[in-house]
């Protein structure tokens, strides 16, 4: 299959605002690229002889970019596009460049692998000073570096879809469950995409977990990544379909549910939110993340109006995660 590779210059300030306005339109897969330095933590994180060298790039300037393939209903998604480009260039507080779009078409095996050269193995710090590395499986040799007993090790290709545990979002979601999951627990996986939070569920003592997403390359993402992480056997079921607008497959899902993760964005999370109460348990736990810090009143004013309380709201960088009690 070919792919079309879709590149947005703008600035280094508007790329988070972008890439969100992007995918509250349905576009997956984002890739950000600019020439902002490695910090300190970072470099500290990664597992590397050399840092990651990449394109030069004028201090400020950043691209965005996406990709669609010949099955995508480009004509629909590009009109949705300018729409988005029009509305930022109009009425946007942050400055965002030129928003010129180039395009440029790729080969199926340049799409699957090119990312490959920005993905590196990494530590998230936990509670009680342990720490959980994840590394890729081209990075084999990086997952023996400074292992113990305090080292939870999940290895993760996210192939075709979203979550590598690098991002901000799935950080912040990571440490949710780490401070909220025990033994025993049963989980509910939002927009599950490659696997990685229920996999963190998982080496945290979960012992059922249900995932759902509404693309269906997660299906073999998820597996290769369960198999590659010894959970293959694991109780854990992926559903395709969409909680929010199907009432049925609430009731199939059920409402036993200790915790329930979302990292996905605000204008999911405002609307799941009046439907969630049924698939948690009375008392348990919602974790949404995926929230640029300025949308996160709008997002804890849904769960209030709903009736959930609001027991924790941690940022990082520009993003936030909520954590609420039913």
């Amino acid at each position: 299959m070919k792919y079309t590779k879709y590149t947005i210059e703008t600035t280094t300030e508007a790329e988070d605002l972008l890439s969100a306005s992007l995918s509250e339109i349905g576009i997956e897969g984002i890739e950000i690229t600019d020439s902002t330095p490695w910090s300190r933590e970072e470099l500290d994180e990664i597992f590397v002889d050399e840092v990651p060298v990449g394109p030069d790039i004028p201090e400020g300037v950043a691209y965005v970019s996406f990709y669609l393939s010949e099955e995508d209903d480009r004509d629909a998604i590009l009109k949705d596009l300018r729409s988005v480009l029009d509305e930022l260039q109009c009425f946007s507080e942050i400055p965002c460049g030129s928003l010129k779009v180039t395009s440029d078409d790729i080969a199926d095996e340049d799409y699957l692998n090119s990312w490959k050269d920005y993905f590196h193995a990494f530590d998230i710090e936990l509670k009680g000073g342990r720490v959980m590395r994840i590394t890729p499986s081209w990075e084999e040799d990086a997952s023996s570096v400074g292992t113990g007993d305090d080292t939870i090790l999940i290895r993760m290709d996210p192939g075709t879809a979203f979550g590598t545990g690098a991002h901000e979002t799935t950080k912040l979601c990571i440490k949710a469950l780490d401070r909220y999951v025990s033994d025993g627990s049963d989980i509910l996986d939002l927009g599950t995409g490659s696997g990685i939070l229920s996999i963190a569920a998982f080496r945290f003592g979960a012992s059922r977990i249900i995932g759902t997403d509404l693309d269906t390359n997660t299906i073999p993402a998820v597996e290769d990544n369960m198999e590659k992480n010894a959970l293959k056997d694991a109780p854990f079921r992926l559903i395709i379909g969409d909680v929010v607008s199907d009432a049925a497959l609430r009731s199939e899902i059920g409402n036993a549910h200790d915790i329930v993760v979302a990292n996905i964005l605000p204008v999911v999370l405002v609307p799941l939110s009046s439907v969630v109460r049924e698939l948690v348990r009375p008392g348990g736990i919602i974790i949404y993340s995926g929230i640029l810090i300025e949308k996160a009143p709008e997002v804890k004013r849904a769960l209030e109006e709903n009736g959930f309380g609001i027991l924790e709201e941690n940022d990082l960088g520009e993003w936030c995660a909520l954590v609420a009690q039913a």
